[in-house]
C-alpha cells in the first residue's frame, strides 16, 4: 500500500476515487505514467497537453511562439475547466505549468478524486529535457538553467495540491502498478 506522509502531503487522500490526475514538472513522466495506468484500470486517458493542442490546431511549442506565455496559460485553464467536467472515471495528466493558476489548482483540488505529483529533482529532469527537443523552453533559457528556477518556483505548489507525491525515478509501470493498488483500494 502506498502511504502518505502529512508533512509533504497535507491533503488527505480521498478514501473513494474515481479520478486520478497526475501532476508535476514536464519531462516527470506524467504522460507514461497515466497511460499505463487507465489501461491497468479500463479508465479513459486524457492528457491535457494533447487535448489542448488538439483545440489549439497547433503544438505548445508554436502557440508559446506566436500569443506568449499569458496567452497560452488562459488556454490551458479554458481547456482544464472543459476536461476536468467530463464525467468520471478518467486519469489526467497534466500540463507542468498548469499549477501556476491559482484557479487551476482550485479546479483541481475541487474535482475529486486523488492528486499524485510525480516528483523529480532538477538533473533528472535536465537530462530527460535536454533529449527532447519538442519541448519548448519557456524562458528562453537553456534546460540547465530553466529547470532549477522554475522547479523551485513550482515544487511548492506541486506538494501543496498533492494528496501522494512518489518519485518520478520509478519505472513508469512500477509507479502505474503503485496507483492501480491505490485505486482499487478505494473503490
Amino acid at each position: 500500500m502506498t502511504s502518505v506522509d502529512p508533512q509533504r502531503n497535507p491533503r488527505p487522500v480521498p478514501a473513494a476515487t474515481e479520478r486520478i490526475t497526475l501532476i508535476g514538472f514536464r519531462g516527470c513522466g506524467k504522460s507514461t505514467v497515466g497511460s499505463l495506468l487507465a489501461s491497468q484500470l479500463g479508465w479513459p486517458f486524457r492528457d491535457a497537453d494533447r487535448v489542448l493542442e488538439e483545440r489549439l490546431g497547433c503544438s505548445i511549442a508554436a502557440c508559446f511562439a506566436r500569443e506568449g506565455e499569458a496567452a497560452f496559460r488562459a488556454h490551458e485553464s479554458a481547456c482544464l475547466a472543459v476536461i476536468l467536467a467530463t464525467p468520471a472515471p478518467w486519469v489526467l495528466a497534466t500540463g507542468g505549468g498548469v499549477v501556476l493558476a491559482a484557479e487551476n489548482r482550485q479546479l483541481l483540488a475541487e474535482a475529486g478524486g486523488v492528486i499524485v505529483y510525480l516528483e523529480a529533482d532538477a538533473p533528472t529532469l535536465q537530462a530527460r529535457l535536454a533529449s527532447q527537443a519538442h519541448r519548448p523552453s519557456l524562458t528562453g533559457a537553456s534546460v540547465v538553467d530553466e529547470v532549477p528556477a522554475l522547479l523551485a518556483q513550482r515544487h511548492g505548489l506541486y506538494a501543496g495540491l498533492a494528496h501522494l507525491t512518489l518519485p518520478a525515478t520509478a519505472a513508469p509501470a512500477d509507479t502505474a502498478a503503485r496507483l492501480v493498488a491505490l485505486a482499487r483500494d478505494r473503490r
